[in-house]
């Protein structure tokens, strides 16, 4: 069954938890990059970090990065469990003046909190990391829904999953009407194989039909003879090498999205309805 906002607990159960120091870095570089303009131009700068697990770490982080796009920008955590909300508040209060303002821990799941966690506002960004990536497949087009019912008008969630130290990283950016519009990924390009690794770590909505005759498989595989191609490149390092193969795929029809200086970041980004989305 989908995600209900009927009840007044909570909607959605506790995860793993599992985060660390600077996990989520490259999705924060994507918000403050690419979608800084979402932030720059909100009237009420509302960004939601939800599940963001058993400890205050990455919600922070976002938090100092985002407030270099927009200085007044505030960040509520949510989490599910009570008892990972006290000990982010508490860790929170640790935190020097500056590194602690405008972020607070509220207790909230899919439907962003009880009425008055966030008092009839509407966030222009939520962040969801490693949390649907935990429940069943067919719970995620509800998800989806219930959280975008409460975007405001423009405003993105971002469905995301990631390796243990965020090396290896992929979301999906979902609309305010619930529709998904793009799957980024981001990848350490160092040491890096082939961008098709990144598979065992894509959004729960794809990583089930990465399989043989399923659009995002083909993408992929794409990713990867481009990038097999484009080894001659690696002489001058593998940025240069991933922005070709980038080129190559967009070359090739794909609906690429980014610049080169995006690519080089060993970030690039796809329409959603081209992964079968």
């Amino acid at each position: 069954m989908a995600p209900s906002s009927r009840s007044s607990r909570p909607v959605g159960r506790p995860t793993r938890g599992t985060t660390g120091t600077n996990r989520l870095r490259r999705i924060d570089r994507w918000v403050t990059g690419p979608a800084a303009g979402l932030l720059r131009s909100a009237d009420d700068p509302l960004v939601v970090d939800l599940g963001y697990g058993a400890s205050a770490t990455t919600t922070v982080e976002a938090a100092a990065r985002l407030r270099r796009v927009r200085p007044d920008v505030e960040v509520v955590g949510l989490e599910i469990d009570p008892g990972r909300v006290a000990l982010a508040r508490a860790a929170l209060a640790r935190l020097p003046a500056g590194a602690a303002a405008g972020v607070r821990f509220e207790l909230g799941g899919f439907e962003l909190g009880a009425p008055a966690v966030l008092a009839g506002r509407r966030p222009v960004l939520v962040r969801a990391a490693n949390v649907l990536r935990q429940y069943p497949v067919e719970e995620v087009a509800g998800a989806w829904a219930l959280v975008a019912g409460r975007l405001a008008p423009g405003g993105l969630l971002v469905d995301a999953t990631c390796d243990e130290v965020g090396r290896r990283v992929a979301w999906l950016v979902v609309g305010d009407d619930g529709a998904p519009r793009s799957l980024v990924l981001s990848l350490r390009l160092a040491g890096l194989e082939r961008p098709g690794a990144v598979a065992e770590r894509l959004p729960k909505a794809l990583i089930e039909r990465n399989v043989p005759g399923e659009p995002v498989h083909a993408y992929l595989a794409a990713m990867d003879a481009a990038w097999a191609r484009q080894a001659p490149l690696a002489v001058f390092g593998a940025r240069q090498r991933f922005a070709a193969a980038c080129a190559e795929v967009a070359a090739q029809g794909w609906p690429v999205r980014g610049r080169p200086a995006r690519w080089r970041l060993g970030e690039v980004a796809v329409d959603a309805g081209a992964v079968g989305l």
